[in-house]
């Protein structure tokens, strides 16, 4: 039988699925949540199903739950942004969310800012919307805004159109770790506003700090409702709860809730997490997952430290990562493969970039430290460090036959 005639977002995709790690790696690759922490949400669940079952078993409605709209909504307030209800739209996840901003916003040929690295899960689901990819690097402040705004105003002066939204995770970047400083913030919103292009802040993380002083988000800072924010309760709570929400002009809203294909998310989930913040308890949840990454991300810093000498990064203040850069020269794809052979599995840098036309740095490495207890952070570096070794030396290729 002849294959069928593929779309062309699905003609670019593998038709294979990558072969999954051995089960006993040490997992240094996915933001999984550390087991210890996930909440027992047993008497919410009882909850859910008994004293909202014509709710939680029915339809959902299609902006999601009201009260947890509301909660949302008063959850941004509290943390500088000036929304309502009206503003939220409760979705499958924050990758849900983006991919509707993607449906709201973009056409073919349309351009998309993204900072260089990204996060690896938001590239596909950008570029299946036939865009074009404009990289603006980064430093330890975050975003280029200097950059950004000289290429907006080289296209503006070559009469190109702008893109239609810059994609950034500001709080604990993912890869990278770092968070853009407040002034980088203010000037960005103005770049972006002159220009006429949307920004989406993606900030999953924001709560997951370790120390020092919270910054303003993007949303917080938003005067001329430029932004889209993308929240998620898979870092506050647990990821496979796969709730999320965006925040943005409620115009906007009620056109992405008109694309929404699930017409509404499940709304079990939602009354599950609703009468667990409604309760009180995420706070003190909050402050259980800081103190755990915490220690986990000190335990990964101090086994690099001693096991990878001449590895470089950045120690973020918050999230889940490690961004390793290692000396130049170092295939960092031939290092992951080696370092899977070995037990523990990482994610080249190479996934990280949008754009496949340029060079970038092949000499990066993505660690999680999020899942991983301490014990299996240091075996895991230790891991990790031989097969670098392996890959110095020239006997990767025998570890991976």
């Amino acid at each position: 039988m002849q294959p069928p005639a593929f779309a062309r977002r699905a003609s670019q995709l593998s038709p294979t699925l990558p072969a999954p790690a051995p089960p006993e790696n040490i997992a240094f690759d996915s933001g999984h949540a550390f087991p210890g922490v996930l909440p027992d949400l047993t008497a919410e669940a009882a909850t859910a199903l008994a004293q909202y079952r014509a709710e939680t078993l029915q339809y959902a409605p299609r902006m999601g739950l009201p009260a947890l709209r509301a909660w949302i909504a008063d959850y941004m307030t509290a943390d500088g942004a000036r929304v309502s209800a009206d503003n939220i739209l409760v979705t499958n996840g924050a990758k849900h969310a983006l991919e509707l901003v993607c449906r709201l916003l973009l056409d073919e040929g349309d351009g998309v800012v993204m900072t260089s690295p990204t996060y690896f899960s938001a590239i596909p689901i950008i570029r299946s919307f036939g865009v074009s990819f404009i990289e603006v690097g980064q430093d330890r402040a975050g975003l280029d805004v200097d950059q950004l705004a000289a290429i907006l105003d080289r296209r503006r002066k070559d009469g190109k159109s702008q893109p239609k939204f810059i994609y950034d995770v500001p709080d604990f970047h993912n890869p990278t770790g770092v968070t853009m400083s407040a002034e980088r913030r203010a000037v960005l919103l103005d770049v972006a506003a002159a220009h006429g292009v949307a920004v989406v802040e993606d900030s999953p993380y924001r709560k997951v700090r370790f120390e020092g002083a919270s910054v303003p988000s993007l949303k917080a800072l938003d005067e001329r409702d430029v932004v889209l924010q993308l929240g998620t309760f898979s870092k506050l709570m647990a990821p496979g709860l796969r709730v999320g929400w965006v925040a943005a002009a409620p115009p906007l809203v009620a056109r992405m809730a008109q694309l929404k294909s699930d017409a509404g998310s499940c709304p079990l989930t939602q009354r599950t997490i609703l009468e667990f913040c409604a309760n009180g308890r995420l706070a003190q949840h909050v402050a259980r997952i800081q103190d755990r990454y915490r220690a986990n991300r000190d335990r990964m810093v101090a086994a690099v430290r001693r096991e990878l000498p001449d590895v470089s990064f950045v120690v973020p203040h918050g999230g889940y990562y490690l961004w390793l850069t290692f000396p130049d020269g170092v295939n960092a794809d031939e290092l992951a493969a080696c370092a899977n052979q070995i037990g523990v599995t990482v994610i080249s840098g190479s996934r990280f970039f949008a754009r496949a036309d340029v060079a970038h740095p092949r000499n990066q490495v993505r660690v999680a430290f999020s899942h991983a207890d301490e014990d299996e952070i240091d075996e895991g570096v230790r891991r990790l460090a031989a097969a670098y070794a392996a890959v110095a030396n020239g006997s990767a290729a025998t570890a991976l036959r």
